[in-house]
């Protein structure tokens, strides 16, 4: 129990989060952390690499403060003969938004987004300068998470952002989601088949885009099943809709 106690305590403070009776807040640094996102699916022969990548990024020495990683499973390989699990659509409409943005003619998986721009080059050592490049420029938004214990099986999540520059508040947007992590799957069809698949910083619940008040601020609230935050916690950004800009970006393990 001692151990596993100091493992969360350290996972807090390298969060930058603050316990609390029955609560715990995160909020984000001066510089801007590095927002991650691997577009992935179980049906998919050449994910599972990026897949392991992706959970090997803590142990790498890519802590809370620097890099926010998410794993956004998209449905458009279901039709090949496995149907992914963690899956949604939402997730392949927001590939495809954002491939728009960009102005690419094709979505494609694994894709790595850095900070909401295409990565090709995720699994080199141009990685580690890319994240430092993004650590190194001052945040133009500020976020603040909590959870906090709401009884029974339930915790309370409130997210807040803000944006300083009006001028970059006009198309900034707010997504808050709840990730898990230790998850697996046998498959047994497709691409893949006959493969036991790994998954951490794994996309469960999705909300926004929420934009910003006039003020150039925005609060989210929302229950959660506090089941699933044993097994991850909650991740925020601010981007602007029209770049695709990463604002800032935060994360905070599931600790009520």
């Amino acid at each position: 129990m001692a151990r596993i106690a100091a493992t969360a305590l350290a996972a807090l403070a390298a969060a930058g989060a603050h316990a609390q009776p029955g609560a715990c807040t995160a909020t984000s640094a001066p510089g801007t952390a590095a927002l991650i996102e691997l577009y992935t699916s179980e049906g998919c022969s050449s994910c599972p690499p990026a897949d392991r990548w992706l959970s090997t990024l803590r142990e790498s020495g890519f802590g809370p403060d620097r890099l926010v990683p998410l794993a956004l499973h998209v449905d458009y390989w279901d039709y090949i003969g496995w149907r992914d699990p963690f899956a949604q659509a939402l997730f392949s409409a927001r590939q495809r938004e954002l491939a728009a943005i960009h102005r690419a003619r094709v979505v494609y998986t694994p894709q790595v987004m850095l900070a909401g721009k295409d990565f090709r080059g995720w699994s080199s050592r141009r990685f580690a300068d890319a994240v430092a490049a993004v650590n190194g420029t001052a945040a133009r938004a500020r976020i603040t998470l909590a959870l906090s214990a709401a009884g029974g099986a339930t915790a309370g999540l409130r997210a807040t952002a803000s944006v300083p520059e009006r001028k970059a508040a006009e198309d900034a947007v707010l997504y808050v989601a709840r990730y898990e992590n230790g998850l697996s799957t046998r498959v047994e069809r497709g691409e893949n088949r006959g493969k036991t698949l790994h998954h951490d910083f794994v996309a469960r619940e999705w909300w926004g885009p929420l934009a910003l008040a006039a003020a150039g601020g925005v609060t989210f609230e929302r229950s959660l099943d506090s089941h699933g935050l044993n097994r991850g916690g909650v991740a925020a950004f601010v981007q602007n809709r029209r770049t695709g800009e990463v604002l800032q970006a935060l994360a905070l393990p599931g600790c009520v």
